[in-house]
């Protein structure tokens, strides 16, 4: 297993871990010299605060642990294509690198919506590798939803 993998699945632990706090399933972790820094899933709901998705919590964390607002060597696994807010935030971040699960058609702003990092007036762009455990990704979404949505 490529440690890409590893990552990825740490990621997936805490989307799975979201799922069980009733949280919509994203996770994401935070790499630095190839150890993990951070570590979150989505925690709208538990801190009432729609910015609190996973990508925000372990930038915000993994630059409090660093003592510095730009993580330039970092990478980001997330399971889910980043929305705008959270794009944003990785642009402003300077994280390095970007590898994310599932796409999201609907929410995602990396390969779909604005597509973020296309924009001219975007200030930093991560190298972005997606599909990573996307099956997986999108099946704990699914697994989410069904219930909670009437088909």
């Amino acid at each position: 297993m490529a440690k890409s993998d590893g990552f990825m699945a740490e990621a997936l632990r805490e989307a799975r871990s979201a799922a069980e706090r009733g949280e919509i399933p994203v996770g994401a972790v935070l790499v630095v010299d190839g150890a993990v820094i951070a570590r979150s899933g989505n925690r709208t709901r538990a801190d009432n605060d729609v910015t609190a998705h996973a990508e925000i919590a372990v930038i915000r964390e993994g630059a409090r642990l660093l003592g510095q607002e730009r993580l330039s060597g970092a990478d980001l696994y997330v399971t889910l294509e980043p929305c705008t807010m959270c794009a944003g935030a990785i642009s402003f971040a300077r994280i390095r690198r970007l590898y994310y699960g599932a796409e999201d058609p609907k929410g995602g702003a990396v390969d779909n919506g604005v597509r973020f990092f296309r924009q001219p007036t975007c200030h930093h762009v991560p190298e972005v590798y997606s599909g990573l455990a996307e099956t997986e990704a999108a099946r704990l979404l699914t697994d989410f939803f069904r219930p909670r949505r009437p088909t």
